[in-house]
């Protein structure tokens, strides 16, 4: 039986949407003929729609039962059609499985394919590492990599498993792990984990964690149990099934035992057919998604929206989401008696010519940009891993770097009160030197995104609470935070410490939306009861992890969406409420004998159109609408 089941769950998959949609045309066009007479084969040609749509309505109905006794819609609707036949009404039964399946491909639509974000992830593990033993390197696979182990790193290698730095210096890109753009620069005693990038030097490692326990497979789990704990949403004409069958059997038994007529009991079954009911949800739906569309969204997961009008909590990744993920000189300060700030700038822009760390080439970048003119060629240009670099500008030896690289070039130095001002606000500070003395500092910080603020007040406003989770330290957060309006901040996330705090808001019974870009925000993008990724900037990774991607990046239209996702539960209940008074009123219709069951398959395909016409109005909702004014809840 099991196997006979596989083989025709298989037989039902064969095609796709595309052999549904081609079986839907054919059955379609048999109906219509039907309904006008036009009857070109020795059967009436509603046999075609009998065949094509409602056998598979039958087979599913029939799995369901064997496998698990599970009651859905597709039971009713077997028993409407097979009760429609027999008594010879097949247009009605052609009908009814039209219109079902109809409603089954629109839910299909909405649903999202199987996402690859985990097979990505395990790409980015590394294969290999450089084994040292014995003075001699030998490159093994990352697998066989042991605790202990002595391991050599190379400027633009992934670290290929966790472990401590022992000799050299460099600076490495933990995006995968914190989110945040800029390199850490890491000596001797650093803890460095699997799957970041090494930027510049070379350095040796003493392995700690490997295998399973690594950081890059600590992540991979955290998706897998991320994606197993968000719980699906089941169709609301699949929830009610049962009430459905129960009451629309016992109906017609009821009028079968008292009017002994059989086309009366029949035609309960035909409009009993929750056929509104099963489009109620999909249409409304589908025509929301193409609302959404229109704003930049792409909507991944079909019924993310219907979580998203439940949504209590906004959790925001910080770099790259929130901000632009890129860094932008945002002071120039001369030391007293030092070359002044532009020609500050213009000394520190043009030693760092030649650099490949971000901020050296942020610094450039933003004074090609400022106006105040162009660089000069730099000479006997050297970039010292983890500290900076040193040129020669117009006959001056520049130094431009961190604190150890002005003292280890003999200057006793101490930063002074306005970077470390600076500083202790989220800016990174670049400390320049000319001809062996201080001559002053450039602050460098990751800036807001122009719409941020008001789209965190626009969601307020709408009843919902901001929160900000960053991997970024305590002062960086506290500062972005203060500028958003945003009162509730945890900095200094890794992926798990994000998870974590989306697990505990569930669990405390308040749903929660996370905002993300990065690799490491997709656990939480996961787990999350909706997860909307940043598709411009962001990973391929966040995005395969989230139900709903940001094309442009253009934040300012998600408290659009929000609102969209309301209103768009509101057409829902309209559509329901209307389905299921209409299906109440023609029962009853059914039972006194005003409707047969051709007329009343019609009268219930009319509360189909009905419901299908409420739910296209969702299409071009909030051209007029302020998004703001929809402080209603789902």
């Amino acid at each position: 039986m099991k196997k006979l089941v596989e083989k025709l769950e298989g037989l039902l998959e064969l095609g796709g949407i595309k052999k549904d949609v081609t079986l839907l045309v054919i059955s379609g066009a048999a109906v219509l003929m039907s309904l006008a007479g036009v009857q070109p084969f020795p059967f009436d040609i509603a046999w075609v729609a009998i065949i094509l749509c409602g056998l598979p309505i039958i087979l599913e109905a029939v799995i369901g039962l064997v496998t698990a006794f599970d009651i859905k819609a597709d039971v009713l609707v077997s028993m409407a059609l097979i009760a429609s036949v027999c008594i010879g009404e097949y247009f009605a039964a052609g009908e009814v499985a039209l219109i079902m399946q109809l409603g089954a491909l629109l839910e299909e639509l909405t649903v999202a394919r199987a996402r690859a974000g985990i097979e990505k992830l395990v790409h980015l593990t590394p294969q290999t590492a450089r084994l040292l033993e014995g003075g001699a390197e030998r490159t093994v696979p990352a697998q066989e990599v042991r605790v202990g182990d002595l391991l050599r790193v190379l400027p633009g290698e992934s670290v290929p498993v966790d472990g401590v730095i022992v000799a050299g210096q460099t600076s490495i890109n933990q995006a995968v792990m914190t989110g945040e753009s800029l390199p850490a620069d890491k000596t001797v005693g650093d803890a460095v984990a699997s799957g970041t990038v090494n930027q510049f030097g070379a350095f040796d490692m003493r392995a700690t964690k490997v295998g399973e326990d690594s950081s890059i497979q600590r992540m991979i789990r955290l998706v897998q149990s991320a994606d197993a704990g968000k719980a699906k949403i089941v169709g609301i004409a699949d929830r009610w099934a049962t009430w459905i069958v129960v009451i629309a059997l016992s109906a017609a038994a009821l009028t079968w035992l008292f009017t002994h007529e059989i086309i009366r009991a029949v035609t309960i079954l035909v409009v009993f057919c929750p056929c509104a009911l099963v489009l109620a949800t999909p249409t409304a739906i589908m025509a929301a998604i193409g609302n959404a569309t229109k704003h930049g969204f792409l909507v991944r997961e079909g019924d993310a929206l219907e979580r998203l009008a439940k949504v209590g909590t906004v959790a925001f990744d910080k770099t790259g989401t929130l901000t632009c993920g890129s860094p932008e000189v945002v002071a120039a300060q001369s030391a007293p008696g030092g070359p002044g700030d532009s020609e500050l700038y213009r000394l520190a822009a043009s030693a760092e010519q030649l650099s490949e760390h971000p901020l050296g080439k942020a610094v450039v970048s933003c004074y090609r940009r400022s106006g105040l003119g162009q660089t000069d060629e730099a000479t006997g240009f050297v970039m010292i891993p983890g500290r900076g670099v040193a040129a020669d500008v117009g006959g001056r030896r520049v130094l431009a770097g961190n604190t150890e690289l002005l003292r280890e070039h003999g200057l006793e130095f101490e930063p002074p009160e306005e970077a470390l001002r600076h500083i202790s606000q989220g800016c990174t500070a670049i400390y320049v030197a000319v001809d062996g003395k201080y001559a002053g500092y450039i602050a460098l910080a990751d800036t807001l995104r122009e719409d941020s603020a008001e789209m965190v007040s626009r969601l307020s406003s709408l009843g919902l609470r901001p929160v900000l989770l960053t991997g970024d330290h305590e002062n960086a957060a506290e500062t972005i935070a203060a500028q958003l309006g945003i009162g509730e901040v945890r900095s200094s996330c890794l992926p798990e410490d994000k998870l974590r705090f989306i697990e505990e808001r569930q669990a405390s019974g308040e749903p929660v939306c996370m905002m993300g870009d990065g690799i490491n925000d997709a656990p939480a993008l996961k787990r999350a009861d909706v997860g909307i990724a940043m598709g411009g900037v962001g990973s391929d990774i966040a995005v395969e992890a989230a139900d709903i991607a940001l094309v442009d990046d253009e934040v300012k239209e998600l408290p659009h969406l929000v609102a969209l996702s309301r209103r768009m539960m509101k057409t829902i209940r309209l559509n329901l409420t209307f389905s299921m008074a209409l299906n109440f009123l023609a029962i009853a219709l059914a039972i006194t004998g005003v409707l047969n069951p051709v007329v009343g398959a019609l009268v219930h395909n009319a509360g189909s159109v009905a419901v299908i016409v409420n739910s296209a109005f969702l299409l071009k909702w909030g051209k007029r609408q302020k998004t703001a004014g929809e402080t209603g809840g789902a």
